[in-house]
């Protein structure tokens, strides 16, 4: 069975920043996932412009940007132009005030278009864009702080989004509180990838490559 691993790179080692992008590519990490906040849309900071930028030109795998800033359209061509094509960038639907828009320079920018859903986000409320978008990732914690508890709920909203992905073409990837109970449950079920924070990946005594291994086994 084959499902998608991204690295949150919020939960890295600052101080080797470099050495941690080398041995999760090394280790078979799939692409990074950089998580920006503005303070606004969520109470917390966490990567800027720059980090991403820094990981962008240190790193042979894709990058997936989750961008978790209110109105990412008045501020969205300084993230396009420092990535590559074919890179990853989500925005939340509920931060814009025409989100279509936003995609739409995603898409001319050769990147992969992509929405993340909220924990309180129902997927009627973001039927239309399904339509664009070729990945969707559920948050199954409120957006804002790694380390937090899952919210049971956000199962049933994840099984709808199956239901559908087919006809709509999109995948789905989860990101927030990844244990191996979640991997084991739902990539048999079609969730196409995972977001690795700290609960699986980062902060483990042993190396990247062995973790990552382990995962993709599903040896837990």
């Amino acid at each position: 069975m084959y499902f998608e691993l991204m690295a949150s790179m919020m939960c890295a080692d600052y101080g080797n920043l470099e050495k941690e992008v080398k041995s999760l590519e090394e280790g078979g990490i799939d692409s990074f996932h950089i998580d920006i906040m503005d303070g606004r849309y969520v109470p917390n900071y966490a990567m800027s412009l720059n980090d991403m930028r820094y990981i962008a030109g240190s790193a042979s795998k894709p990058l997936d940007v989750h961008l978790m800033v209110e109105h990412p359209n008045n501020r969205i061509g300084l993230f396009l132009d420092s990535l590559r094509k074919g890179d990853t960038v989500y925005i939340h639907p509920e931060a814009e005030y025409h989100p279509s828009t936003t995609l739409q320079s995603i898409i001319n920018a050769g990147m992969v278009p992509g929405i993340a859903i909220n924990p309180g986000t129902s997927v009627e409320t973001v039927m239309e864009m399904l339509r664009i978008v070729k990945k969707v990732l559920v948050m199954s914690v409120n957006p804002g702080n790694a380390g937090q508890m899952y919210l049971p709920y956000v199962g049933k909203k994840i099984t709808k989004l199956l239901s559908i992905k087919e006809d709509m073409d999109f995948e789905i990837y989860w990101d927030g509180a990844c244990s191996a109970d979640k991997i084991l449950e739902y990539a048999p079920k079609g969730v196409a990838g995972f977001v690795l924070g700290t609960t699986l990946l980062f902060g483990k005594e042993q190396p990247y490559a062995e973790t990552l291994q382990n995962i993709r086994e599903l040896r837990f």
